[in-house]
C-alpha cells in the first residue's frame, strides 16, 4: 500500500476536483492527481532526504494510475491521509493546528527579558578566554518554568488601560508563546555575540579609532537587520517548500512538544519503549550535566583522549599522526560531548548522507592529501605544525603583525619585506583552497540539482503545491513582501550612512559590491543548509574580494566582511526561525515583529555592554590580562584584517606566491558538481544521488579551529545514531533521537555554565594529577610537534618574496 505521505501530493487536487469511481473501480478524472504525482517525482528524483522506498511508491502509484488498475483504488484511500513526505518531519511535527494565543503580553515580557539578559551575558563572556555562550536551548529550558511561574502570579482577567484591552494570563502558558520567546533570542544572538563588535573592538583597541556610540549602534543594527530583509524575500524558496526541512528546527520542535506534553510513548511504535519523551529528556539531561564534570574539570584528558600520545609524548611523528589537538587525530576517541558537538553542533541532527559527505571530504583532503603535502616538505611544512589557527613567520614563530605596520597602523611594505612572508600550517592552507572550491561548487550544485525547483517557486509564488504545514499556515495573515522590501531599503540607507558619514575608508561603490554577495549566495547556501543542516561560510570569499579590491585598508576589509558575510548568515538564522514558526503554526506577522524588535534591542544592549567592558575592565584585550579578558574573537578578527586587508591575498595566492596553486580549487569546485550530477541523473537510485560536492569541499569549514579528530568523533557518533540506530531501531529513532540530542546539549551547557561561574571565575584550579597535567603537556597539546626547528638567528623559506 502506498504510504501516507502521498496525500501531501494529491490532497489539494482532491479538494479541487471530485474523484468519481468508474465501473471497473479505477479513478475517473484523476489526470490532475497523476500530474501532481509526476511533478513530485520529477522534483524529488534526486532528493537525498526522501527515502528510496517512498520514491519507489510514487513510481508504482504513477504506473497503477496510468494502467487504470484496480489497485489504483489504494490511492483513493491515501487521499484521506495527510502528512509530510519526510519521515523525520512526520515523527516530530504535528500535522494539525491548535488554536491558542501567541502574541501575548506574557510572551513579549519573558521574551524581551531573556533577550536582554542573554545578549548582555553573551557579549560580556565573548571577551573572555575561554569564551562561553548562552544558546537558545538554554533559553528554551529557562523560558518554560518562567512561563509556568507567570501563571501562578498573574490573574486571568482582562485589563483596560486607556482603551487598550489585554489579558496577562490568557490561558495556560503554551508552546506557541514559547516559540515566540525562543525566536526572539535566536534572532538576537543565535550565532553568538554581535559580529559587528569584533570590528568595533579591533578599531578601538588596536587601530586607535573611535567613531562613537551612534556609529556603533547603526553599524550593529544594520549588520543584523539587513539580513532580515533578505530572509523575507527568500522565504518562498527556503521556508515554504516541504523539501526544506531544516533539521535543527526538528530538534527545537521535539523539545517544545517534550516540555509541553508529558504523555507516555506507544511501545508498539517505539521498539518497546514506553517512557515519555519528557522523562527521557530529564534522564539524559541529568546524565549529561553530571558527566561533564569529569572531562570539564576532574579528568580533562577524557576530552582529547589521544592515549597513544600519552605513551610517547615527545615523539614528533606519533604526535602528528595521532594527536587530536594539532595533528591528524587518526585514533579518534573522546568521552566529551563538547568535543563532539562544540564546533559542528550535535551529530544527531544532520542526515547520514550529509555526515558521510563531510567525513569523506575531510578524509580525502585533510588526511590523504594533507599527509602527502606535509611530509613532502611542500610549503615548508616541516617547519610548521600540521594544524592550528595561527600564521607564522620565517623563524617558525607566530607572525607578529605589528612588525609590518607603520605609525598610522597601515601596511608598510618596506617593513614587510624586511620582516617575513606569511606561512600557514598545512591544514590551514588547505582550508583556504577548499573554501574556494565550496563557494564555486554551491552555485553549480544548486543550479543543477535545484534549478528547476527555484524557477518553479519563482513562477508560482504562493500558488505552488503545498504540503500540509503550508496549508495550515495559510489561515494566518502572512507578512507581506513589501514589509521586507521596506525593511531592506531602510537598512541599505542606514548602511550607506555608516560607510560614508564617517572616515571608514570604505567607498560607497564597494558597499554595493559587498551586498551583491549575500544577494547571490543566500538562497544557494540556504538550500544546502536546509537539507543538510550544514552552513557554508562566505567569510573567506568576502576577505578574498576586498583584499584584491581595496588592498591596504584593514577597517574597510572588516566592514566588508561584516556586511557581506553576516548579512547572509543572519538571513539564514531568520529563515531558520521562520521555518520553526511554520512547523509550530505561529502567525507570521507575530514572528516578523518579534524577530525584528528583538534584533534591534539586542544590538543596542550588546553595544552598551561592550563599551562598558572596554571602559571598565583593566587591561582588557591585552594578552596578559590577569583574568583572561583578552578578547579572543576580536583578536582573531584583527589578525585577519592585517592578513587580508593589509598584506592582501595577492601576496599570498597570486603569481609566484607560495600558495598560488590553491587558486585551482575555484575551477575544481565549479566542475565537480557537473560530474556528480551526470552520474546521479544516469543512476538515480545509486549512491550518486547522495554525493554533495559543496559539502565535500565546504563541510570542513570549521577546520581550523576544529580538527580532523573533532570531525571524526562527530562523524562516528552521527553514523551510530543516524545510520545504524535509524535503520535497526527506526521507531526509537523517530521518537527519541532529537529529544536525546537536545538533552545532551542542554545538560552540557548548564554544566559548563556552573563550572565556569562557580569555579573558573573564582580561579579555583582543577585537581593537579596526570589526567589534568601530563596528558595536556604532550607535543600535540602544546602545538610543538614540528619536524624541524629553526635554529636561533636563522630563517627558512625564500630570501625574496612577493
Amino acid at each position: 500500500m502506498a504510504s501516507i505521505f502521498l496525500s501531501g501530493i494529491l490532497r489539494r487536487r482532491r479538494d479541487e476536483e471530485e474523484q468519481l469511481p468508474s465501473v471497473d473501480g479505477s479513478l475517473e478524472g484523476d489526470s490532475s492527481g497523476l500530474a501532481s504525482l509526476k511533478h513530485f517525482e520529477k522534483m524529488h528524483r534526486l532528493d537525498p532526504n526522501l527515502p528510496l522506498d517512498e520514491l519507489e511508491e510514487v513510481d508504482i502509484a504513477i504506473i497503477l494510475n496510468q494502467q487504470n488498475a484496480e489497485k489504483g483504488a489504494e490511492i483513493e484511500q491515501v487521499l484521506n491521509e495527510d502528512n509530510s513526505p519526510y519521515p523525520e518531519v512526520r515523527a516530530t511535527v504535528r500535522n494539525f493546528d491548535v488554536e491558542m494565543p501567541a502574541n501575548t503580553v506574557r510572551a513579549w515580557v519573558i521574551g524581551m527579558l531573556l533577550c536582554t539578559i542573554g545578549s548582555a551575558v553573551n557579549m560580556l563572556l565573548s571577551l573572555r578566554n575561554p569564551s562561553i555562550m548562552l544558546t537558545t536551548f538554554v533559553i528554551q529550558l529557562i523560558a518554560y518554568p518562567l512561563g509556568l511561574c507567570w501563571d501562578y502570579v498573574f490573574p486571568d482577567r482582562v485589563w483596560n488601560v486607556w482603551g487598550l484591552k489585554f489579558n496577562l494570563r490568557p490561558g495556560p502558558f503554551n508552546f506557541k508563546e514559547h516559540v515566540i520567546i525562543v525566536v526572539m533570542s535566536n534572532a538576537a544572538y543565535g550565532g553568538g555575540a554581535l559580529y559587528a563588535t569584533d570590528v568595533i573592538i579591533a578599531q578601538r583597541m588596536w587601530y586607535g579609532q573611535n567613531f562613537g556610540w551612534l556609529w556603533q549602534m547603526l553599524f550593529g543594527i544594520t549588520t543584523l537587520c539587513t539580513g532580515y530583509g533578505l530572509a523575507g524575500l527568500a522565504r518562498r524558496f527556503l521556508v515554504w517548500p516541504a523539501a526544506m526541512i531544516w533539521p535543527t528546527d526538528l530538534v527545537n520542535c521535539a523539545l517544545f512538544y517534550t516540555l509541553h506534553d508529558h504523555s507516555p510513548s506507544d511501545p508498539t511504535v517505539t521498539n518497546g519503549w514506553s517512557i515519555s519523551r519528557y522523562k527521557w529528556f530529564m534522564i539524559v539531561f541529568g546524565g549529561s550535566f553530571l558527566w561533564y564534570w569529569f572531562p570539564g574539570y576532574l579528568f580533562q584528558g577524557l576530552s582529547w583522549f589521544c592515549w597513544i600520545t600519552w605513551i610517547w609524548p615527545e615523539n614528533v611523528v606519533v604526535n602528528q599522526l595521532f594527536g587530536g589537538y594539532s595533528g591528524y587525530g587518526l585514533f579518534p576517541i573522546t568521552l566529551d560531548w563538547s568535543i563532539i558537538s562544540g564546533y559542528l553542533m550535535s551529530p544527531l541532527i544532520p542526515p547520514f548522507h550529509a555526515i558521510a559527505n563531510v567525513i569523506g571530504g575531510v578524509t580525502v583532503f585533510f588526511v590523504f592529501v594533507s599527509i602527502g603535502i606535509h611530509y613532502s616538505g611542500m610549503w615548508y611544512s616541516e617547519f610548521l605544525p600540521v594544524q592550528n589557527a595561527h600564521a607564522y613567520d620565517n623563524t617558525g614563530n607566530i607572525y607578529n603583525v605589528s612588525k609590518i605596520l607603520g605609525a598610522d597602523l597601515q601596511f608598510d611594505e618596506a617593513k614587510y619585506m624586511a620582516y617575513s612572508p606569511l606561512y600557514l600550517p598545512t591544514q590551514f592552507a588547505l582550508a583556504y583552497g577548499l573554501s574556494f572550491a565550496a563557494v564555486a561548487a554551491v552555485i553549480t550544485h544548486v543550479a543543477l540539482y535545484h534549478g528547476r525547483e527555484i524557477m518553479s517557486q519563482w513562477r508560482l509564488a504562493r500558488q505552488q503545491e503545498d504540503d500540509i504545514h503550508m496549508r495550515l499556515m495559510k489561515k494566518y495573515k502572512d507578512a507581506p513582501d513589501w514589509w521586507y522590501v521596506v525593511l531592506f531599503v531602510i537598512m541599505l540607507g542606514m548602511s550607506f550612512a555608516v560607510v560614508e558619514a564617517w572616515d571608514t575608508n570604505f567607498p560607497w561603490w564597494a558597499y554595493i559590491i559587498c551586498m551583491l554577495i549575500p544577494l547571490v549566495w543566500t538562497i544557494p547556501i540556504g538550500i544546502v543548509q536546509a537539507i543538510t543542516n550544514i552552513q557554508l561560510g562566505l567569510n573567506v570569499l568576502t576577505e578574498f574580494i576586498i583584499g584584491y579590491m581595496l588592498p591596504g585598508r584593514p577597517l574597510a576589509m572588516m566592514m566588508f566582511k561584516n556586511y557581506g558575510y553576516l548579512c547572509m548568515s543572519q538571513a539564514l538564522y531568520f529563515v531558520q526561525d521562520m521555518k520553526l514558526g511554520h512547523y509550530m503554526k505561529v502567525p507570521p506577522r507575530t514572528m516578523f515583529w518579534s524577530q525584528l524588535i528583538a534584533s534591534i534591542w539586542s544590538a543596542i544592549v550588546q553595544i552598551a555592554v561592550m563599551n562598558w567592558a572596554l571602559d571598565t575592565i583593566p587591561d582588557i584585550c591585552s594578552e596578559d590580562q590577569i583574568h583572561h579578558w583578552n578578547c579572543p574573537s576580536a583578536r582573531v578578527f584583527y589578525t585577519a584584517s592585517i592578513v587580508w586587508g593589509a598584506i592582501g591575498p595577492a601576496r599570498m595566492f597570486s603569481g609566484t606566491a607560495l600558495y598560488s596553486s590553491l587558486q585551482w580549487f575555484w575551477l575544481v569546485g565549479a566542475i565537480a558538481p557537473i560530474i556528480t550530477w551526470f552520474f546521479a541523473r544516469r543512476y538515480p537510485r545509486s549512491l550518486w544521488r547522495y554525493v554533495n560536492m559543496p559539502l565535500i569541499f565546504g563541510g570542513s569549514g570549521w577546520l581550523p579551529p576544529a580538527t580532523v579528530y573533532i570531525y571524526y568523533c562527530w562523524g562516528i557518533v552521527g553514523t551510530a545514531f543516524n545510520y545504524l540506530i535509524r535503520r535497526k531501531k527506526t521507531g526509537w529513532w523517530l521518537q527519541y533521537n532529537y529529544v536525546t540530542s537536545s538533552a545532551l546539549d542542554c545538560g552540557l551547557i548548564v554544566s559548563t555554565l556552573v563550572i565556569f561561574f562557580a569555579l573558573y571565575l573564582s580561579e579555583t584550579d582543577a585537581p593537579k594529577w596526570f589526567g589534568n597535567t601530563a596528558v595536556l603537556a604532550t607535543l600535540d597539546m602544546t602545538a610543538k610537534s614540528i619536524q624541524k626547528v629553526v635554529p636561533k638567528g636563522e630563517t627558512f623559506g625564500p630570501s625574496v618574496w612577493p
